[in-house]
């Protein structure tokens, strides 16, 4: 009976438990927030894919035909 007493007296162990409680509750509220912000972030994601992969590319090729006469481009500075 004396082993018993002198377990229930015993607190060293709930330090323990109140941060295993703690932790816990960290990681789950990082799950819950990981789980809100995920289909915003993919949505995101989808949108800026598929608005660089309709974007068009220039290429040198415009500005070699410019630089040769061939294309539009501003005369340079001082050359008016």
């Amino acid at each position: 009976m004396k082993l018993f007493n002198a377990f229930l007296k015993d607190e060293s162990g709930a330090v323990t438990v109140d941060w295993v409680v703690l932790t816990a509750a960290i990681v789950g509220l990082g799950i819950a927030v990981l789980t809100s912000v995920s289909g915003g972030t993919r949505t995101l994601a989808d949108n800026i894919s598929t608005s660089l992969a309709a974007g068009k590319v220039n290429t040198l090729d415009g500005l070699e035909n410019a630089a040769l006469g061939g294309g539009t481009s501003p005369a340079p500075a001082g050359t008016q």
